[in-house]
């Protein structure tokens, strides 16, 4: 069976950067995927996606959550209470339903579903300088969130690791989250992509591998359906679920709706952030290519007012160089949150691990769901759009229909 994590980086650092003995010590990353669900039947609802993952009969490991809200309340713990009055009642009533309250005679559950999978534990990455050697994550859980009558689905699949070099963190934020190569280098792996990725089964067993390089593959996919295709690993993670223009068959069909560059949030602790240059910050904030400290992943024109437009440092003091706190930044695809290691700041409950992976998720789920939606629909529309004759009544009254 593999080392652990922080036996297996010794010196992944200066394999993949320059390495200035920053040790990030606590790293986590949680890369969501939106997709659009196609409909099963013409005489079934969109919702029932989720009711056919768990009940036709498929081979598959996907199992529904329970929601902390309709089990014991004996059960219910503070973080739960935490969680739910961090938000607006109309966004508690969005994420948890709405209970059984005085006068309402309902009990109205919440319009989200969520399927986990539980055999895969961890992560095996294989980076594409040689001298590197592979890093294993640890996985936290891999869930599929489903919206009642809204025909999208997110995956969200969380790892985390110990002591690795800022370095590869950098790298891994680069090169994990992404669904298909863009590119090609000259050696023939998939550009600004993993060389491999693994999925692991608990004894170590691969349960599934990345296919980046496999060129002709992508290239002949896009030139018959006019539509990218994922990698293998991916493709492997989703089961039963397969991609709408694939020749698979299965019931629940998924087309792409974001690009390759797939939605993260990253967390970090190190024993003195302070010692992060600019550069770092900003490439941590964008998941840009690791460089030398003193370096910008891109021109001083175009960075020119970033701390402005994504830097949140309402728990950040730079006056204390040796205790500064924690640093938000959030450009849209990427959350990151830096965070001094010491007890004094872990201590603080906004800027603790526990949010992150509960209330700051959440946060960012939904905004994520809302541009989901929004392109789904807009998907929707051209399609039918391009169905429509004008001149042909019953065109129309299915243009009419559709749009409704």
């Amino acid at each position: 069976m593999e080392q652990t994590t922080s036996a297996d980086t010794s010196d992944i650092g200066e394999g993949i950067s320059l390495d200035r003995g920053l040790v990030v010590r606590h790293f986590r990353q949680i890369v969501l995927w939106p997709l659009q669900l196609m409909p099963i039947r013409d005489d079934l609802p969109i919702q029932k996606h989720c009711d056919f993952i768990q009940t036709q009969g498929f081979n598959n490991l996907w199992r529904e959550v329970e929601d902390e809200f309709t089990g014991d309340p004996s059960q219910f713990q503070e973080r739960h209470y935490s969680e739910f009055i961090t938000f607006l009642p109309s966004v508690q009533r969005f994420l948890y339903g709405e209970g059984a309250g005085r006068g309402s005679g309902t009990n109205q559950e919440s319009p989200i579903r969520v399927s986990r999978r539980t055999d895969i534990a961890r992560v095996r990455m294989t980076y594409p300088d040689p001298r590197s050697v592979p890093v294993i994550f640890e996985v936290a859980h891999i869930d599929l969130y489903f919206f009642y009558d809204i025909d999208i689905v997110i995956l969200a699949m969380e790892i985390f690791a110990d002591d690795l070099p800022l370095a590869c963190v950098e790298d891994t934020m680069l090169r994990f989250a992404r669904g298909y190569p863009t590119y090609w280098e000259s050696e023939g792996q998939g550009g600004h992509c993993l060389k491999k990725a693994e999925w692991l089964a608990r004894d170590g067993t691969v349960l599934a591998s990345s296919d980046y390089e496999h060129k002709e593959k992508y290239l002949s996919f896009v030139c018959q359906c006019r539509a990218p295709c994922i990698a293998s690993h991916w493709e492997y993670l989703l089961e039963p679920l397969v991609l709408h223009h694939s020749g698979k068959t299965g019931l629940i069909r998924y087309r792409q709706i974001e690009s390759h560059l797939l939605p993260l949030m990253a967390y970090l602790t190190i024993d003195n952030p302070a010692a992060l240059t600019r550069g770092d910050f900003i490439r941590l904030g964008l998941a840009a290519a690791p460089d030398p400290s003193d370096s910008l992943p891109y021109s001083e024109r175009h960075l020119c007012d970033f701390e402005d437009r994504y830097f949140y440092d309402r728990y950040w003091s730079e006056q204390d160089p040796k205790r500064p706190g924690t640093r938000f930044i959030c450009s849209g695809r990427v959350l990151t949150q830096v965070s001094d290691c010491s007890d004094r700041f872990l201590a603080i409950r906004k800027t603790g691990l526990e949010q992150f992976r509960h209330e700051y998720f959440v946060l960012f789920l939904i905004a994520h769901f809302h541009k989901a939606a929004m392109l789904m629909l807009s998907d929707r529309l051209v399609d039918a759009l391009n169905r429509l004759e004008p001149g042909n009544l019953e065109s129309v009254r299915n243009f009419r229909h559709m749009i409704q």
